[in-house]
């Protein structure tokens, strides 16, 4: 099989833009009453930039479900936390920085 460059560059593309919507925890889905997409709305709607990262995750607080979305804004990141069973905003806070 041959591979061209425009190829290869348009896999990679393909890849990566996939890779922007995919999120961890997803075998908690069932458990959620909101959607991935009506929970990004609201996360948004709390703190509009452009999502850089997302979970579903189990954690203390609110239902004990919740997406985390990491939201890009004037060059600092925020953490947003969506209830995953009531669309509830539970965390709308810049992130600190991480230890190395």
């Amino acid at each position: 099989m041959k591979f061209t460059l425009a190829t290869i560059a348009l896999t990679c593309a393909v890849g990566i833009a996939g890779a922007a919507f995919a999120y961890s925890g997803e075998e908690f889905a069932p458990q959620a009453k909101v959607t991935l997409d009506n929970a990004r709305a609201i996360a948004t709607r709390a703190r509009p930039g452009q999502i850089t990262a997302q979970e579903l995750e189990k954690e203390k607080g609110g239902s004990g479900l919740r997406y985390s979305f990491d939201i890009k804004q004037s060059g600092k990141t925020f953490e947003v936390g969506i209830d995953a069973k009531t669309g509830r905003v539970l965390e709308n806070a810049a992130e600190g920085p991480n230890p190395d």
